[in-house]
């Protein structure tokens, strides 16, 4: 036999044990239903009491562009800008 007849009398092989694996295998337990989320209302409160600072902190400082690059850096320009590059901090 040439090599590429043993090689696929070996891949034939292979498959053949794992189609006899996959028949022979137990089934297995289903996986537990997922935990329900929190209370949105609990939700809502924990951001509202979190938003009064971050606008108290965004009005002290001018309106800035935002915009990230790749690495997740924010461009410090003021916001619409009329400059073609950002400047990232």
């Amino acid at each position: 036999m040439s090599k590429m007849d043993n090689l696929r009398a070996m891949r034939e092989a292979k498959y053949a044990e794992a189609q006899k694996r996959a028949t022979s295998a137990p089934a297995r337990p289903k996986a537990a239903a997922p935990v329900a989320p929190p209370a949105p209302a609990a939700k809502e409160a924990a951001t509202s009491a979190a938003q009064p600072a971050v606008q108290s902190e965004q009005s002290a400082t001018e309106e800035l562009c935002g915009h990230r690059n790749m690495s997740g850096r924010t461009c410090t320009r003021e916001r619409g800008h009329a400059a073609k590059s950002h400047r990232y901090s």
